[in-house]
C-alpha cells in the first residue's frame, strides 16, 4: 500500500475515503501529465488518478485539523481571522509536497541505483570472465547487497523464471528504470544479445565507459567545490562575525530593549544554522551519482 507523506489519516482509511474524490482527481490529472511516469520510476504501484485522490483527501483532512488548531491559536493572540487563511496556505503547501513526492523519491532511487551500478557491473564482469552465463551472473548480483541494483536484477530474474524471455525481461527493466546510466547500460546489453556479440566484451566496454564518466564527474565536482567554499566562508563565517561586531557596537550606543537584542542574536544564530544546512545539502546534491555515498 502506498504511503502518502504528511498524511494524518491511517493508510487504509485514506484509501477508502479517496474513492469519493476520484471524479475531481480525474479532472486534475491533465494538469500533471508526467505523474504516472514519475510514480513508475519511484516504484510506487498506484494509478496517477488514485494518487491525486489520495493527496486531495489527505490535504482536506489536514486543512480541517489545522483550521481548528490555528483558529484556537489565533484567538489567543486576538487575531481570530488568521486561522483559516493560514490553514489553507499550509494545506496547499502540504498537497504540493505530496504531489511532488514521487519525483523526489524517483531522484533518490536514481542516486541509489547509480551509486551501486559500477559495483554490480564489475560483479557481472567477473562472473562472465569465469565462464558463467549472463543469466547466472544476474542471479548472483541479485543475491548480493547492492541495494536498488540487486532489487532490479531480482525482478528481472523472477520474470525470466516465470517464462519471460531474457531480452524481454531486460527491456522491461530498462523501460521502468529512472536512471539514465542504468537504462543505457541495459540497452547496450540488449543490443549485444540481439546482434550475437560477446556479452563479456560488451559489459567490459560499458564498465570502461562508466569509469571514464565517473572520473569526469569527480573532476567537475572538484571544480565546483571552490566557489562553494567561498560561499560558505562568506555566509557562515565572515557575515556572522561582522554581524556580531555590528550588533555589539550598535547596542553600546543605542539603548535597545533586552528582548530585542536577544531576538537579533537568536536570528543571527538561526541564519548561521540555515547556511550550514543549505551548504551541506548543496554538497550532497552535487556529489557525483556514480561515486556513491
Amino acid at each position: 500500500m502506498v504511503v502518502i507523506p504528511f498524511s494524518l489519516l491511517p493508510p487504509r482509511l485514506l484509501f477508502r475515503l479517496s474513492d469519493y474524490v476520484m471524479g475531481l482527481s480525474s479532472s486534475l490529472n491533465a494538469l500533471f501529465p508526467y505523474l504516472q511516469i514519475e510514480l513508475h520510476q519511484a516504484n510506487m504501484n498506484v494509478d496517477a488518478k488514485k494518487y491525486l485522490a489520495l493527496c486531495l483527501t489527505a490535504s482536506v483532512f489536514s486543512f480541517m485539523i489545522l483550521s481548528v488548531l490555528l483558529t484556537l491559536f489565533a484567538l489567543k493572540i486576538n487575531h481570530p481571522f488568521w486561522g483559516l487563511p493560514l490553514a489553507f496556505i499550509a494545506s496547499m503547501i502540504i498537497v504540493s509536497m505530496q504531489v511532488n513526492y514521487p519525483k523526489v523519491r524517483s531522484y533518490r532511487r536514481i542516486r541509489a541505483l547509480e551509486a551501486d551500478l559500477l559495483a554490480g557491473l564489475r560483479a557481472i564482469t567477473v562472473q562472465l570472465n569465469s565462464g558463467v552465463s549472463l543469466y547466472e551472473a544476474m542471479v548472483i548480483v541479485s543475491r548480493q547487497s547492492l541495494g536498488e541494483v540487486s532489487g532490479e536484477f531480482q525482478k528481472t530474474v523472477k520474470a525470466i523464471n516465470a517464462g519471460t524471455s531474457q531480452i524481454s525481461a531486460l527491456e522491461s527493466m530498462a523501460l521502468k528504470n529512472p536512471s539514465p546510466y542504468f537504462r543505457r547500460t541495459i540497452w547496450q546489453i540488449i543490443s549485444g544479445l540481439k546482434e550475437g556479440a560477446s556479452i563479456t566484451m560488451v559489459v567490459n566496454g560499458i564498465v570502461a565507459n562508466l569509469t571514464k564518466e565517473q572520473i569526469i564527474q569527480i573532476e567537475k565536482y572538484g571544480s565546483q567545490l571552490s566557489p562553494f567554499a567561498m560561499f560558505y566562508m562568506m555566509g557562515a563565517i565572515v557575515f556572522p562575525a561582522l554581524g556580531v561586531i555590528f550588533l555589539i557596537v550598535i547596542t553600546a550606543f543605542i539603548n535597545m530593549e533586552e528582548i530585542l537584542v536577544k531576538l537579533l542574536f537568536v536570528g543571527l544564530l538561526a541564519f548561521v544554522v540555515f547556511i550550514q544546512i543549505m551548504f551541506a545539502g548543496m554538497i550532497k546534491t552535487k556529489r557525483p551519482s556514480l561515486l556513491g555515498d
